[in-house]
């Protein structure tokens, strides 16, 4: 029996705004593409400024250049590596029009704290939530919703190192405005109203069926998946807490954790002598992020080398993130934890 493609992408848009009690899902090509979207449907203006975090993947702030919007970089909270919501009120001007919180590594920003900002100043809220689906938080009233249906918009990615990755590149919108959704989806479909008649300016971005075939899937499995990640978590947590060198995850208040990345902070030791030596040992670490977005020359033209970020600087010298996914054994945790135990040993 001929499946029509569309219909496989129609499947996974219902399914995933079942799991996230969300009103509209509009699936696009990648992550990068939901943001730039997603800024797009909120009528931003060249010039209007967006508060976000600096210690992040640079595609969270790359579409804001993209548009000619202004992004004003804030600092993070040292612990959970999220947006300080703290700094945020005293980086509004009457220019600013939106926060962008990035739910880092796997777990949420203070969307709390946040909203609260956004409602005093009436802001939009869009959250990059590429690295969060399927965390849960928990709401002032109680109420526990998933990342990325609690701001103006939400925006994700399905690249294949996610929690939730297809076997390409994807992405998905998500929000509770049905106006606003209907925007999105003209946007993400050359600004068509109906076929040929374009009433906005808009891109061509759409999720592959293939992909969205696997994703139907995988998003099946995801909590179970999410659970995984966090059974390897409690293993290094309790490894790792022999060693004062290393600053293990702390986990949010209000959230939960998904573990898109197991990121330590190196104290005392040379966090790069670190990386390189579990490199040779053949344990891929990785460092996210050695170069956070107010020091990156494309954004040199915004002014953005002056900003002062020391905690956000000072983070980048010192994370590291081990290797975690669902499919670890133990002969897998004993070479990374005996690796690191290694370096930190050779060092005394």
């Amino acid at each position: 029996m001929y499946i029509y493609p569309f219909l496989l992408v129609a499947a996974f848009q219902k399914e995933l705004e079942n799991y996230l009690e969300v009103k509209h899902v509009i699936p696009c090509a990648n992550g990068t593409d939901a943001l730039q979207i997603a800024l797009m449907a909120l009528g931003l203006k060249p010039g209007d400024e967006i508060i976000t975090p600096s210690f992040t993947y640079i595609a969270t702030t790359e579409v804001m250049a993209l548009l000619g919007l202004k992004p004003v970089f804030v600092e993070v909270n040292p612990d959970t590596y999220c947006i300080d919501a703290s700094k945020i009120e005293a980086a509004i001007t009457e220019n600013t029009k939106a926060i962008v919180p990035v739910h880092l590594y796997g777990q949420a920003a203070p969307m709390n704290e946040i909203m609260e900002i956004a409602k005093k100043h009436n802001l939009f809220v869009i959250e990059d939530n590429a690295q969060a689906i399927g965390c849960d938080y928990t709401l002032s009233n109680g109420e526990t919703v998933k990342t990325g249906t609690i701001g103006t918009i939400g925006c994700t990615s399905f690249f294949p190192s996610k929690n939730l990755g297809c076997y390409g590149d994807g992405g998905a919108i998500f929000t509770n405005d049905s106006e606003l959704a209907v925007k999105i989806k003209m946007i993400s479909n050359h600004g068509q109203s109906k076929k040929y008649y374009h009433d906005v300016v808009g891109c061509n971005s759409r999720l592959d069926s293939v992909q969205a075939a696997i994703l139907r899937i995988k998003l099946r499995n995801l909590d179970t998946y999410n659970a995984s990640r966090n059974e390897v978590a409690n293993y290094y947590d309790q490894f790792f807490a022999q060693f004062p060198q290393l600053k293990t995850p702390v986990r949010a208040e209000n959230s939960t954790h998904v573990f898109h990345q197991y990121t330590l902070q190196v104290e005392g030791l040379n966090r790069d002598e670190m990386n390189k030596f579990l490199e040779e040992r053949g344990v891929p670490s990785m460092i996210y992020y050695p170069v956070p977005a107010h020091r990156q020359k494309m954004f040199e033209s915004f002014g953005s080398s002056s900003t002062v970020l020391p905690i956000t600087d000072w983070l980048t010298e010192r994370v590291i993130s081990l290797p975690i996914h669902t499919e670890m054994k133990q002969e897998h945790l004993d070479i990374i934890c005996n690796s690191v135990a290694e370096f930190i040993k050779s060092k005394n």
